[in-house]
């Protein structure tokens, strides 16, 4: 080995090294920003809605398999009828479940330059249970729609 080439690993690895630490660090106080892991459906919708009412709504349609074969990787699409203007828009989209440790998918914000309040992914769940869209209107209501997904293991009911 080449003395240039040795300095060279030698000097990566210790950059590698002496960026752990913080990286380690950095990620232990994102968690104690954002609270524990586990956050319950009910202390979700508290966090996002303040206490407000949350109506169903026909606006907000949520799209996702009646069946998933796969947990790991359930596709759901939410649309919420809305002209998206300045005076009526939607501020925010949020994907959540009603039995995961964790409740919340997704949050989207939006303004009306998006022109459209639509937004499609892909979430994770544990087991059968509903998928729930939460629309934060520009006039501070919210409205809601939900969707069962039964979730397969292997195949098998």
């Amino acid at each position: 080995m080449e003395r240039r080439s040795f300095l060279k690993s030698f000097t990566a690895a210790a950059a590698c090294v002496a960026v752990l630490p913080r990286m380690a660090s950095a990620a232990d106080e994102a968690k104690k920003v954002a609270g524990p892991n586990e956050m319950s459906y009910a202390t979700a919708l508290a966090a996002i809605t303040g206490g407000k009412a949350v109506v169903e709504s026909a606006k907000v349609k949520v799209e996702a398999p009646e069946i998933a074969e796969n947990g790991a990787v359930v596709p759901v699409k939410v649309t919420v009828d809305s002209p998206m203007n300045e005076k009526e828009y939607v501020k925010a989209i949020h994907v959540l479940n009603t039995k995961n440790g964790n409740a919340r998918c997704a949050n989207i914000y939006l303004t009306p330059a998006n022109g459209e309040a639509f937004f499609g992914t892909r979430i994770k769940l544990g087991g059968t249970q509903d998928v729930v869209a939460i629309a934060q209107m520009s006039d501070g209501t919210f409205l809601s729609a939900k969707q069962n997904v039964k979730v397969t293991i292997g195949g098998c009911g």
